[in-house]
């Protein structure tokens, strides 16, 4: 019998894409975003057609020859209505809990995984907002959390989020987290909590998440050891070498192509599948780049291949330099290295411009393309990010591509979270790390 979960606060779908891999079945996805929510649709469609042999409807789908509207007519209505484009709120409780139970038809939830959004307890967040964001109502989506965990008892719980949660407080000092556990724990769930960068567990991204993990019943120290995926023997220019070079504003988002791979990165990480039909990579194209800016990159990328040294705002001549602040954030462009073993992290702010994430190679001089973004995160290549419109989106895709938990990531925690169900309490726990509280 497969474990069913809920996906709440998809987003995309990158940790779900990572429970799917491991053999999890989603009964449904929750998000708020139409974006995102086609994403989701998108993406159940492709394992339906994948399922029953039909993938060439896909394939007609990213190369423009069918609608998307004609592309979901080939899918169950049950497989698109899993997706559930909601807003979290007291309000759309009793509805959402009514379809996921239509869904799921009497079997059990076995897992609830998801994070609200970052925003409130990030870092960047607190400091743009004047009061620190005390008070926003994106502070208390655990409270919601907690009614799924409530209705239906999981056995066990994932949920993710940046490492500002740790530290963001109400206005009478008390921390979001403790209150956060305080509430799982009164919902019946043990919480152990550990923070895992995804460079360790096959992503080429620094990227450090907060895991906690939520048992029903028990006592602490059940938190399953993640088997872990280094990276250090590769570089990131593997994310690159395969892919036709591009001109800023070059590019189709229909599928094109790879050149010849003679790297194991992409094949190990599950970005590309030796037995799939698609050698092709759709997405792939570059944002246009004003005449300044691309100077600017010539020049970030040149100091980097001469001396490894990042450009800093202040190092650029005077008449180059259009912002006023010269005192933070100096190093706004920023070079993804293709001779590091991990590129800086990947952020939403990827689709208002690609200024800190420009392409290593000097002659293609721009900004990285969606599906670059992409295989940062380790989505496969065969994953396609929708638009509202359903017309081909950079901007909604980098938005998307940002917020996504690294599939890898993903991957290896459910991977140890189903050695948790085919296991209980005979599987390898994590020793070290786990963060302890204060009582």
């Amino acid at each position: 019998m497969p474990l069913n979960y809920l996906d709440l606060f998809a987003g995309a779908g990158g940790l779900s894409e990572g429970f799917i891999k491991a053999g999890f079945h989603p009964v449904a996805h929750i998000e708020m975003d139409r974006a995102a929510c086609f994403t989701l649709k998108t993406r159940s469609a492709y394992y339906w057609l994948k399922q029953h042999g039909q993938e060439n409807v896909y394939d007609d789908y990213l190369n423009g020859r069918i609608t998307r509207e004609e592309f979901y007519a080939h899918v169950p209505l049950e497989v698109l209505n899993s997706v559930l484009q909601r807003t979290m709120d007291e309000n759309n409780l009793d509805e959402i809990f009514e379809r996921i139970d239509e869904l799921r038809d009497g079997e059990p939830i076995d897992l609830i995984i998801g994070g609200p959004p970052c925003q409130a307890y990030s870092l960047v967040g607190r400091a743009r907002d004047e009061h620190g964001m005390i008070g926003d109502s994106r502070n208390y989506l655990y409270r919601l959390y907690a009614r799924f965990l409530e209705k239906y008892q999981p056995r066990y719980f994932v949920f993710e989020n940046v490492l500002g949660l740790l530290s963001a407080k109400e206005s009478n000092g008390d921390k979001h987290f403790d209150l956060m556990r305080e509430t799982f724990s009164a919902c019946g769930y043990t919480t152990e909590t550990k923070v895992l960068n995804a460079r360790s567990y096959g992503v080429l991204q620094n990227r450090k998440r907060l895991i906690l993990i939520g048992k029903l019943g028990g006592s602490e120290g059940f938190y399953p050891k993640i088997e872990q995926m280094p990276t250090d023997q590769y570089l990131v220019k593997e994310i690159f070498d395969d892919l036709p070079p591009l001109q800023a504003g070059g590019g189709v988002p229909t599928p094109v192509k790879t050149k010849p791979y003679h790297g194991t990165y992409l094949y190990r990480a599950g970005i590309r599948d030796p037995g799939d039909r698609y050698e092709m990579v759709s997405q792939h194209y570059a944002r246009p780049t004003n005449a300044h800016d691309k100077a600017i990159y010539h020049i970030a990328v040149e100091q980097w291949n001469h001396s490894k040294k990042r450009l800093m705002y202040t190092d650029l001549p005077a008449y180059m330099r259009t912002h006023k602040n010269l005192d933070s954030f100096l190093d706004r462009f920023k070079v993804v290295a293709a001779d590091l073993s991990y590129s800086q992290t990947v952020v939403a702010h990827l689709a208002k411009d690609g200024h800190y994430y420009i392409h290593p190679d000097i002659r293609q001089n721009r900004s990285i393309t969606p599906r670059e973004a992409a295989r940062l995160q380790t989505f496969p290549d065969n994953y396609y990010f929708e638009s509202v419109s359903g017309r081909p989106s950079r901007t909604y895709a980098f938005k998307q591509i940002g917020n996504a938990v690294p599939v890898n990531l993903a991957f290896s925690i459910a991977k140890a979270i189903r050695e948790c169900f085919i296991h209980p309490g005979d599987y390898p726990k994590e020793t070290e790390g786990i963060i302890h509280f204060k009582p």
